[in-house]
């Protein structure tokens, strides 16, 4: 028996994926009291909107299709750069007040729209958390590392089929 992937259905699994991210992260905040930085509330940011990009780009044909699927690869490349930053540089100063994840989430008026997802509760040394011994900032990176690959992967095969 054969399994066929077909390209919609990644789409969709990556969406959910990434939003599904998004629910944890809001688990780990008022469940387990994991306040969040204003790296980690940018991340937020950013799988929602590469969910967002991959769900339209399953329902959509053709070059808006690949255009979608290469919005939403950009972002990841964003929300790779964003969690190596928290994890490499930020995590080691004791304020973010100013850093640039603060001032995009301000800017965009995140932390007014939808408070409960996008208020920064913590400083980035204080939001420096571990899970199975790995840091928070660290998984963040290598889930946008693997929802990168298979979006490089779905504008590949997109490509192909022209």
């Amino acid at each position: 028996m054969r399994i066929v992937i077909r390209l919609p259905q990644v789409l969709v699994g990556i969406g959910v994926v990434a939003l599904g991210a998004v629910g944890l992260a809001a688990i780990a905040q008022y469940a387990f009291n994991m306040q969040p930085c204003p790296w980690c509330v940018l991340q937020r940011f950013i799988y929602i909107v590469v969910g967002v990009l991959a769900l339209v780009a399953a329902a959509l044909p053709g070059i808006a299709r690949r255009l979608f699927i290469g919005l939403a690869l950009l972002g990841t490349l964003s929300g790779i750069a964003s969690a190596l930053w928290q994890q490499l540089h930020a995590v080691n100063e004791a304020s973010c007040d100013l850093s640039l994840a603060e001032r995009i989430v301000s800017g965009l008026h995140l932390d007014s729209l939808v408070p409960q997802l996008f208020i920064a509760y913590a400083s980035c040394g204080d939001a420096a958390v571990s899970v199975l011994g790995i840091p928070f900032a660290v998984w963040s990176c290598i889930l946008y590392v693997i929802l990168a690959l298979l979006l490089a992967w779905s504008l590949r095969v997109s490509l192909r089929s022209r």
